[in-house]
């Protein structure tokens, strides 16, 4: 059996390339895998507590019994990353994840129970962590997607959790859309955005980040897109899609509320840049900071002549 291991890891990690790398089994271990398949209840007991203590150690040969070993073996195997799942080790429950994952993409002997273990612990695990984290004040949305439906989780005022308490968004299923809404962010809080694997968008308004780890963020995850605001809030709904940017709703109390602008100005500038479309009003306001007072120019229209009024009108910024 020792042999057997020490043969097939090789094979395991080529079948799960693209992971972390998974530790090779020391003496200990691999005496512990074989008995797994001990025909002594005590001795097959006493080798999973010592499996499953030994945390992060013990996912490699773990991983290649699950691939390789014998059905028993194999069964208890998955057994025991099961339990890791459990662990408040986040990252030791990651990684056991992770392992459960790649052994049911896997053709071998364990990949049926990986992927019965993956989904019975995915199903409770997401429905606790999104409960934890909308307690703490997150809010989350249903999302359709092309193929299927996503969830988008936004983090605002009334978020009251800490970067720990983030780590618990990398347990939610079908995060397709992050927002981070005036929450100040650090490494720790960042690192768990590479770990949602369906990500498609992430605004960041506000958040305190450097522009270097905001660009280190965008190497990690290549194919989502990155809203970035330094936290500037003009508190406006403007015209979606096309066409010069008409102001549809405003935000009571918001700082444009209170400059003055109304529903159904058209905002042509800021600071005496031009403006086309609603895009091009989130570019201008996208760099200033809250408190920053810009002039923004609208065009307004209802005069009893049918003549259209340009306005400028100072706004001192609110902060999302």
């Amino acid at each position: 059996m020792a042999r057997s291991l020490g043969i097939h890891l090789v094979a395991f990690l080529t079948c799960t390339a693209g992971g972390s790398v998974l530790a090779a089994p020391n003496a200990d271990t691999t005496r512990w895998i074989t008995d797994l398949g001990s025909p002594q209840y005590a001795r097959r007991e006493a080798a999973a507590k010592s499996l499953l203590a030994s945390g992060h150690e013990a996912l490699g040969p773990l991983a290649e019994a699950i691939e390789k070993g014998d059905f028993e073996v194999a069964s208890r195997s998955v057994e025991i990353v099961r339990d890791m799942l459990a662990s408040d080790d986040l990252d030791l429950a990651i990684a056991a994840e992770k392992v459960l994952e790649r052994a049911a993409e896997c053709e071998g002997r364990g990949e049926r129970l990986a992927a019965a273990a993956l989904e019975f612990h995915q199903v409770g695990t997401a429905a606790a962590a999104r409960e934890r984290l909308e307690k703490l004040g997150a809010v989350f949305r249903e999302r359709p997607l092309v193929d299927e439906a996503g969830i988008e989780v936004e983090f605002g005022p009334d978020w009251k959790g800490s970067s720990d308490d983030l780590r618990q968004l990398a347990r939610v299923r079908g995060v397709a859309c992050v927002g981070f809404h005036g929450v100040k962010l650090d490494a720790t809080a960042v690192a768990v955005l590479d770990r949602l694997h369906r990500l498609e968008q992430v605004e960041l308004f506000g958040t305190g980040l450097s522009e270097q780890s905001i660009a280190a963020l965008a190497k990690k995850i290549p194919d989502a897109q990155l809203d970035v605001r330094k936290g500037g809030k003009l508190g406006v709904g403007a015209r979606a899609f096309g066409g010069p940017c008409e102001i549809r709703t405003i935000e009571p109390g918001s700082a444009a509320d209170q400059a003055g602008i109304r529903p159904g100005d058209v905002i042509v500038a800021v600071d005496g840049d031009l403006v086309e479309d609603c895009e091009g009003l989130t570019g201008r306001v996208a760099g200033r900071g809250p408190g920053e007072t810009v002039r923004v120019t609208v065009e307004r229209g209802g005069a009893a002549d049918g003549e259209v009024e340009r306005l400028d009108v100072d706004v001192r910024l609110d902060t999302w």
